[in-house]
Formats: C-alpha cells, structure tokens, sequence
C-alpha cells in the first residue's frame, strides 16, 4: 500500500466516524477530508517547482470528490441549522409542532402545500430512529431503538414522498433525511416498483431501529399487529386506520402524527382535532393558564 493510498477513505466504510446526537461526526468526516487535501497540497507547495506526481493528483481529486459527496449525505443535519436564513428559530410553527410531542401522544401538522408538513414528518422520524437530536429539540425523545411505521395514502404516494423524504430517490439511498451510514437491511416492497417495504436503521444506542412502510390502502389489516414507538401519517387517514394505528402505541409510551393538507374541508377527522383543541384551550383557561 502506498503512502497515497493512506489518505483516501472509503465514504461509507469502516473508518467513518460515529455520530453524535447533534450531526458534528458528519461535519468532522468532511473537515477532516479537506484537511487532509490541505496537508497533501502543503507538501506539494514546499517541493522546487510545486510539482506533484500523478499519484498525489488522483489522491487530492480522490479527497474532493468525496469531502463533495458526504455533503449529500449529511441527513437531516442540514435542516434547521444554528445560523443562517434558514436557521431553526425562523421556523416557529414547526418548532411548536415538534415540541408539543413531548405532552401530546397524538398531534397533526394540518397546513398548506409546500410549507414543509412532510419535511416536518421526516425529521422527526428520523431523530427517533437515529436518535440523534438537535440541541434545540424540545419534543419527545427516546433513548433506546425504535420500532416505527410511516405511511401514505397509497403506495405510490408512500414511495414517492414519504419514502423520498426518508431515504432520498430511487437508486440514491441514503440521500435524504436518514444518513446512507446509518441505513441496513433495506427490503423491497414486492409489486411497488422501488417501494421499500422496512428498514433497520443504526441507533446511537449500539443497537438498530426499524421502520416499515405502509399505505392507507392496505386498509386495516395491514395496521394490525405489533406495538409501535413512533407512527407517521402523511396525508389524512381513514378512521379504520387512524384508530388501528392509535391502539398500536397504547403500551409503548409512542406517539401518532399526521402530516396533511386540508384538501378535503371540515371532515370528521379535522373535526375530531379542532373539537380537542377546542376542549384543551377552555380547560387551560378555566386553570387560569391561558393567555
């Protein structure tokens, strides 16, 4: 092996560094990449005529490239930063969603199209999986592997958004919210064309969460079975599957979310909601807890 080949590292191997609860291992694999392309090209500089060999120039570009593709592959690291225009404190309805997990066992994200409900959902699942959470993260937590389910509406809507949020596109697993490094055992969902059916994902704990895959129009059957940590519904459910997912979470200390537009009006599921959210306000302001 030559002195070269010392500095180029695999980009999913063994030598990648763990990850913490806040993404900074993801953040220390590309600097310590672009550092060592600094150290290379110092060596470089220092020599009469700054020649490097063909060898050190496939090294360098080897380190480039892949300081350049761990950044598709940060995760959810990339949300909610600290600073910037798109820092987490510019996102106060999402915050607020995220924190009222941690009182409430069931919660929906109901808004427009485009203002992030699905991302919302992805996120959260993902520090639930991983357990990896931001130091900002005042919602619920757990401190040990997850079992969890997400859903659509069909499977091509689960495949194509929720999916896509989770794992990135067809053929770039690993890309979206759920670092490709953290990803085992993906099963392909039989008769869905690039559908997964689960996945285990590695925890912070040492051990592996799993998340399944499903769609409203399995029907209720499909909702039956195991208990369940973390339940994500994107898009409104039907009541069978609504309820069937709730009891799922009864023993488990887990929580439901749900993630929709509104497209359909004032249904009994909208309802139902508003009716609590109402009850919850009268009862905050009969305790004198309600501005």
């Amino acid at each position: 092996m030559s002195k070269n080949d010392d500095i180029i590292t695999d980009v999913f191997g063994p030598g990648a560094l763990p990850p913490d609860s806040e993404g900074e291992a993801a953040d220390a694999a590309i600097i310590r990449l672009i550092e060592q392309s600094a150290d290379l090209e110092g060596a470089v500089s220092i020599r009469p005529g700054n020649t490097a060999s063909y060898s050190e120039k496939v090294a360098l570009l080897e380190i480039l490239k892949e300081a350049e593709e761990r950044q598709k592959f940060k995760g959810h690291f990339t949300l909610f930063p600290d600073e910037g225009p798109y820092r987490y404190d510019q996102y106060p309805k999402h915050m607020e969603f995220f924190k009222a997990g941690a009182i409430h066992r069931e919660r929906i994200f109901m808004a427009a199209n485009r203002v992030g409900k699905s991302i919302s959902g992805g996120y959260e699942m993902t520090c639930h999986l991983t357990g990896m959470y931001p130091h900002w993260w005042e919602g619920k937590r757990f401190f040990d592997p997850t079992d969890c389910w997400a859903a659509g509406d069909t499977s091509q809507t689960t495949r194509d958004i929720v999916q896509s949020v989770l794992m990135g596109d067809i053929g770039q697993f690993g890309t979206g919210m759920i670092p490709k490094e953290l990803l085992e055992d993906v099963r392909m969902r039989p008769g869905v064309p690039g559908g997964v059916d689960s996945i285990r994902v590695k925890h912070t704990s040492g051990g592996h969460s799993k998340l399944g895959f499903k769609s409203f129009d399995q029907k209720r059957r499909a909702f039956q079975g195991t208990a369940k940590h973390v339940i994500w519904l994107d898009e409104e459910a039907p009541h069978e599957v609504y309820g069937e997912s709730l009891i799922r979470t009864m023993t488990t200390g887990g929580i439901i979310y749900v993630t929709f537009t509104p497209l359909q009006g004032m249904t009994p599921f909208v309802t139902e909601f508003q009716k609590s959210l109402m009850e919850q306000e009268l009862a905050e302001k009969k305790n004198g807890n309600h501005p």
